[in-house]
């Protein structure tokens, strides 16, 4: 039986990639949503801009616009498995950014506000740049490297 399991589990494996992506791409769609939309009760841009002009981001209309499309576009990316390493990429540095800016100084546990989250977010997003796509994706449709 354990060598059955081992093989279907081997079988199974290419879809991996595209579970990862499917959560990952919503996350960030969805905070990405927040940020430029107000949607799921977020802050919209004006909030958005509010709160990195108070953490000292400058100029923080800019980098506020900059965020909220990376993480919009870059979670749809994902989502779609198209220029997945790019937007995968972009999530990594994002989420680099707001753990040396915001989470850092509150140490690991989400609770508290620290960077246990952004962590787990930055190596989903790696995985699928070292693996890929996976099966679903549109990037292994075009038949891109990405």
């Amino acid at each position: 039986m354990p060598e059955t399991l081992s093989a279907y589990l081997k079988s199974t494996a290419s879809w991996a990639p595209t579970a990862i992506r499917l959560v990952l791409g919503i996350i960030f769609m969805a905070h990405g949503a927040q940020k430029l939309f107000g949607a799921f009760g977020g802050p919209g841009m004006a909030g958005t801009v509010g709160f990195f002009a108070g953490i000292g981001i400058k100029p923080a209309l800019f980098w506020a616009w900059v965020v909220a499309l990376a993480e919009f576009f870059g979670g749809l990316g994902i989502l779609l498995g198209l220029l997945t390493g790019v937007a995968s990429a972009v999530i990594i540095v994002n989420m680099l950014v707001a753990i040396a800016l915001v989470h850092g100084k509150k140490g690991f546990f989400a609770m508290a506000g620290g960077f246990e989250y952004n962590l787990s977010l930055i190596v989903m997003a790696l995985s699928l740049i070292l693996s890929g796509p996976g099966r679903l994706s549109l990037d292994r449709l075009i038949r891109w490297p990405f």
